[in-house]
C-alpha cells in the first residue's frame, strides 16, 4: 500500500481508460478496518476483527458510467477490471436515458486525517473488554437485572486518484461506544430500558477514556428506576423541549433525509424513498420559524461524516439547508448538481466499500444554535407546561419524510417553569414543515451537542453512511404528544 506501488496501479487504470475511450476515470483503494467487542453482565461475549481491502474503477464514455472492483491488487487484475468498466458504460448507453455530465473540480494531490489522539485500535482489547464488563457490573451493582455493552471502532483508509489530476490518502477514524440496561419489576413482570448518553463520534479513544462512564450509569439506572413509577402521559397538544441526545434523529429523518437532491428527483424512490423537498420549492418553502438554520458541513469537528474530501475527489465544505426557516439549499454529488444547474457540488459522494459505487450520501446536518445567550434552565424556566425529552427511542417517518412519530429514553413533566416528576408512555407526532416552524426558542452554543449514527442506509445494493448532527435544545410549542401505552 505504498505510494509507490499505488502511483503505478492508478496509472495502469488511467492509460487503460482512456484508450478505451473514457473521458474521465478515478481510481479507489480502501481498506477498512473493524473492531467490535460486545459484553453482556460478567461476560464477554464476542470479539470481532476484519480488514478488508480492494479498489474500484470508475469510468465515463459517451457520457453513461461504467463502474467494476477487484479485491485482488495487482496490475493485471487493474487492467482487467478497468476494461470490464468500460465494456460496462459502453453497454449502459444503449439503455440510458439522460447523459451524464459533471461539475468541475479542482485537482488535489494531499492527504487528510482525523484529529485523534489515541488510535483506538493502539488500545489493547483486555482493557475495553475490562472496561465493558466493568460498566455491566456497576450498572448491576445499582439495581439493573441486566446490562449489556459494546465498543466498535472504525478505520477507513482511502486513495483516490482521478485523470482530472486528483491524488487524494485519506485515514479516517469513528467510534461507537454504548450501553443499555434493564429493570425488571418482578411483581408486575414490567421492564423499563434506557440506553447510555454516549453518541457515535468521528475522534479517537480520547473519547472513551474522557466520558464519566459510572457518573452515567449511575444516571440511567436512578431514570430507569424513576420510570417504573413514572405516570402514563396524558396525550394532547403541549410544549415540547428536545435535548440534542433526542434531537438528532429528528434531524437526521426531517430534514438530513428530504434535503438529499437524489431523493427530491426521484432516484432513490425504489429504497429509501423520495422527499417531499422537491426542486419547486427551493428558496421559497417556510421550512421552520425564523429560529431554524440548518447547516450541512463535511468539516464539522468530531463528525462522522466529517473527511477532507468526497469519493468524486471534491474538497469537503459548509453550507446552508435552511436558512432563518427558508430551505434553500440540497446536498449534492458533482453528477447531481448539474440536475439543478448548480455550478458545483458540495461534496455528498460516498463508498462505504471498495466493492460499492459511490453515491450521494448525508453530510454532517446540524441545527445552528440560538443567537441569544439562553442555557437549557433558562428555557424550562420559561416553559409553563410542556415535557421535556431526552435520548432517542423508536421512530416512524413517511418515504417523503414529511409525516412523523419519534418517542425517546425519558421524559420530564414540566409545569410552572419547573420539572415536577418524569413521564412514561410518551411520543411526539406531527409533520416537518409544522414542527419546525412550531419552534419558538433554541438554547445558545455553550448547550450544543453531537449525536449520530453509524447505519444510515440508502440504495441498492444497500449501503450505510456515518452521519452526525448537532444542535442545542429548543422547545416546540403545541406538538401533538400520543400515549404509546394505550395507542398501542
Amino acid at each position: 500500500m505504498d505510494d509507490k506501488h499505488i502511483k503505478n496501479l492508478s496509472d495502469i487504470a488511467l492509460r487503460e481508460a482512456k484508450a478505451n475511450g473514457a473521458s474521465y476515470c478515478d481510481f479507489r483503494i480502501t481498506k477498512f478496518k473493524n473492531e467490535r467487542l460486545f459484553a453482556r453482565e460478567s461476560n464477554l461475549q464476542n470479539v470481532f476483527v476484519s480488514e478488508d481491502t480492494g479498489f474500484a474503477v470508475r469510468v465515463l464514455i459517451n457520457g453513461a458510467w461504467g463502474f467494476s472492483a477487484s479485491s485482488t491488487l495487482n496490475e493485471k487484475e487493474v487492467s482487467r477490471i478497468t476494461k470490464i468498466s468500460c465494456e460496462i458504460a459502453k453497454a449502459n448507453k444503449n439503455i440510458q436515458k439522460n447523459i451524464v455530465n459533471l461539475t468541475p473540480v479542482e485537482s488535489y494531490n494531499d492527504y487528510w486525517k482525523t484529529p485523534i489522539k489515541i488510535n483506538p485500535f493502539d488500545i489493547p482489547i483486555d482493557e475495553k473488554a475490562n472496561l465493558l464488563i466493568k460498566i455491566n457490573e456497576k450498572a448491576k451493582s445499582l439495581g439493573a437485572n441486566f446490562c449489556q455493552s459494546f465498543i466498535w471502532a472504525v478505520n477507513e483508509l482511502k486513495y483516490f486518484v482521478s485523470s482530472e489530476g486528483s491524488y487524494i490518502t485519506q485515514d479516517i477514524y469513528r467510534l461507537y461506544p454504548e450501553y443499555q440496561l434493564t429493570i425488571i419489576d418482578k411483581e408486575t413482570g414490567k421492564f423499563e430500558s434506557r440506553t447510555g448518553l454516549t453518541t457515535p463520534i468521528g475522534t479517537g479513544y480520547e473519547y472513551v477514556k474522557e466520558f464519566d462512564w459510572f457518573g452515567d450509569v449511575e444516571k440511567s439506572v436512578e431514570e430507569t428506576k424513576q420510570k417504573m413509577k413514572a405516570k402514563s402521559v396524558d396525550p394532547g397538544k403541549k410544549d415540547i423541549i428536545l435535548d440534542p441526545t433526542n434531537m438528532w434523529l429528528t434531524i437526521h429523518e426531517s430534514c438530513g433525509h428530504p434535503s438529499e437532491l437524489d431523493r427530491a428527483l426521484g432516484y432513490e424512490a425504489n429504497y429509501a424513498g423520495t422527499s417531499f423537498l422537491t426542486p419547486d420549492k427551493l428558496r421559497k418553502l417556510k421550512y421552520g420559524s425564523e429560529h431554524i438554520t440548518m447547516i450541512a458541513d463535511r468539516t464539522q469537528k468530531d463528525g462522522l461524516a466529517t473527511r477532507g474530501y468526497d469519493d468524486d475527489g471534491v474538497k469537503t465544505t459548509e453550507w446552508n439547508l435552511v436558512k432563518e426557516g427558508t430551505f434553500v439549499g440540497y446536498e449534492t454529488t458533482r453528477e447531481m448538481a448539474t440536475y439543478i444547474n448548480e455550478k458545483a457540488s458540495n461534496g455528498c459522494a460516498y463508498a462505504d466499500s471498495w466493492e460499492h459505487y459511490p453515491i450521494q450520501r448525508m453530510p454532517n446536518v446540524s441545527l445552528k444554535p440560538g443567537k441569544d445567550k439562553l442555557s437549557l434552565n433558562e428555557l424550562i424556566e420559561s416553559t409553563d407546561e410542556g415535557i421535556y425529552i431526552i435520548g432517542d427511542g423508536s421512530w416512524s417517518i413517511d418515504m417523503q419524510r414529511y409525516n412523523f412519530q419519534f418517542t425517546g429514553q425519558a421524559f420530564y413533566e414540566i409545569k410552572g417553569g419547573k420539572i415536577i416528576g418524569m413521564l412514561k408512555d410518551v411520543a411526539y407526532q406531527g409533520n416537518t414543515v409544522e414542527f419546525w416552524n412550531s419552534c419558538d426558542a433554541v438554547c445558545d452554543e455553550s448547550e450544543y451537542k453531537l449525536g449520530g449514527s453509524f447505519f444510515c442506509g440508502k440504495g441498492e445494493p444497500g449501503q450505510v453512511a456515518p452521519v452526525s448532527h448537532g444542535c442545542a435544545p429548543a422547545r416546540f410549542r403545541k406538538v401533538n404528544i400520543l400515549n404509546t401505552s394505550k395507542e398501542g
